[in-house]
């Protein structure tokens, strides 16, 4: 990934309502349960919620990519819980990614933030990639820089709501407060409230009796699910505001081994990508399963379509691909987690773990008008209408 800063460019003009004033110095309200910790969030970059309304708007505008095509939003849709349905995301100039789009919900808990790079654990840090990576490219800032902050400046919407986020700035029109408050917003985006969530604090109904057998089968030895994700966040790579010791982990789940050496695709090797560590071929992040059911396909690069699919694959110990360029066995690949073991399941048991799964969704998260896109159904300048993504 290589970012670049430069400067040019011609501002464009869009219609949005003017601001919500809003009070910069009153305390952040988390909507959180009282038993569940608060995220952690950088002392320079305290949250507010005039911050993390303008980062809502910036989130979803799609004049900060080159082409005026593509937002934030585009690849993180909240009625897919901020993930894409796609395999591969795709950037504003069409150029395909190796990597799925991870989904944004409670990632302000995340103690890690891409894929396979161990590194970045600050979203302030993490929105510089999708704005400004030219490897390949997602949004494409790199040159518009100018442009982009002639639009917070003129723009009626950020004329008001930039200096009324950042109210101590001498100058507030910055790219820095810009990735301060999509981070911001993004770091809101927090919800524990899935048909599970309402069964821990009492709610007996809350789970089907299907779905605790799928739960006791999920946190068993014998499937050993909960060792890379468990937790509130069912990761093993998370972090609140109280963390004494971060849990960062990184897996190789045996989806491939390319001719029997342990291999990866090479443009998806995973952690070995970074370090040039052997043993770190095709270890990747465990991703959050919270609401796995709406953030099809799976894995990091979208290969498995379906969560039966997921399931099947770690009853093997890993996948067999029998041909092609990608063939051999992942059961056998001798970077493989030892906590990827197999296991037989029959096929009620493979139900009820689905719909354990299924309780994970969050169904408030995926419609709250909080983090919805604000542009929706709203008249351009030029007439046109700005549609849902």
């Amino acid at each position: 990934m290589r970012v670049a800063l430069a400067a040019t460019g011609i501002a464009l003009v869009l219609a949005i309502p003017l601001v919500i004033l809003l009070n910069p110095a009153a305390p952040y309200t988390w909507n959180l349960p009282e038993s569940y910790p608060l995220p952690r969030t950088p002392p320079d970059n305290p949250m507010s919620e005039a911050k993390v309304e303008l980062g809502r708007h910036l989130f979803y505008d799609r004049r900060l990519s080159i082409n005026g095509t593509t937002s934030c939003g585009t690849c993180h849709r909240q009625s897919l819980a901020f993930t894409d349905g796609l395999a591969q995301a795709v950037g504003a100039t069409g150029e395909l990614h190796p990597r799925s789009s991870m989904s944004l919900v409670n990632v302000a808990y995340a103690a890690r933030l891409n894929w396979a790079n161990h590194l970045v654990d600050r979203l302030e840090i993490q929105a510089l990639t999708p704005l400004f990576g030219e490897d390949p490219v997602e949004m494409g800032v790199v040159g518009r820089e100018n442009e982009i902050l002639a639009l917070l400046r003129q723009d009626p919407y950020y004329s008001s709501a930039v200096p009324q986020a950042f109210p101590g700035d001498a100058d507030p029109y910055s790219l820095l407060n810009l990735l301060r408050a999509i981070a911001s917003f993004v770091r809101s985006i927090v919800s524990f409230d899935s048909p599970y969530d309402r069964y821990l604090h009492g709610d007996a109904s809350a789970l089907s009796t299907s779905a605790v057998r799928g739960m006791a089968l999920f946190f068993s030895e014998r499937l050993e699910c909960f060792h890379c994700h468990g937790g509130v966040q069912f990761t093993d790579s998370s972090t609140h505001a109280d963390s004494v010791i971060e849990s960062v982990g990184f897996h190789n789940n045996g989806l491939y081994n390319i001719a029997g050496t342990g291999a990866y695709p090479p443009d998806n090797t995973g952690l070995f990508d970074i370090t040039g560590e052997r043993r770190d071929m095709g270890r990747f992040k465990a991703p959050t399963l919270r609401n796995i059911s709406v953030t099809a396909p799976y894995m990091h690069d979208g290969s498995l379509e379906t969560l039966d699919a997921v399931i099947r694959h770690y009853e093997a110990g890993g996948r067999s691909i029998a041909q092609g360029s990608r063939a051999g066995d992942g059961s056998r690949n001798p970077y493989k987690s030892p906590f990827i073991k197999g296991f037989s399941l029959s096929d009620q048991e493979r139900a009820e773990l689905l719909d354990f799964l299924a309780a994970l969704t969050d169904e408030p998260v995926l419609h709250d008008p909080r983090f919805a896109d604000p542009f929706a159904g709203k008249s351009t300048a030029a007439g046109a209408v700005t549609q849902p993504r």
